[in-house]
């Protein structure tokens, strides 16, 4: 699917936001219904560690907040969205440019959404995996995500 202004938009906030920046890693595409995403992490000297490989913190960085803006963005401002636990397993040495997928679907929308109504709350784990260019997989990380609605406290804070 072709991205869109708002999907470029996008992309273009998320890649210039210096947390994000600072990951090394770079939003390289957003369909046009924010459903699908992907991210590239170069190894390169900011990304380098000292064994010549992509640094840890470099290959959560680079997916830690992709799923919760996705979230956030799919289910509307009336909705907070945190990333609970996040779990890495390094599969192998990222020794080039690694690439991350991120997709999510109607179902899974759905299903969110009927948790809220049920439990006033909904908690989704999302598997992402980094690839090298042979499609093998470097790191994998599994963030849990908490999704409430949105509420306002008498002081007006939120």
């Amino acid at each position: 699917m072709a991205e869109s202004w708002r999907s470029r938009w996008i992309k273009w906030r998320i890649n210039i936001y210096p947390c994000y920046r600072g990951s090394g890693g770079r939003v390289t595409y957003i369909s046009s219904d924010i459903r699908e995403w992907e991210v590239k992490l170069p190894l390169n000297r900011r990304t380098r560690n000292i064994w010549g490989t992509i640094f840890g913190g470099s290959l959560y960085a680079s997916v830690d907040p992709i799923y919760g803006v996705m979230l956030s963005s799919l289910m509307g401002s009336d909705y907070v969205v945190w990333a609970k636990t996040a779990l890495v397993r390094f599969r192998k040495p990222g020794r080039e440019t690694l690439h991350a997928r991120f997709k999510i679907d109607e179902e899974t929308l759905a299903a969110i959404r009927n948790e809220l109504a049920a439990n006033g709350f909904a908690e989704r784990t999302f598997l992402i995996e980094l690839k090298d260019g042979a499609g093998d997989v470097c790191a994998s990380v599994e963030v849990t995500y908490h999704v409430t609605k949105r509420t306002i406290e008498p002081n007006g804070t939120l």
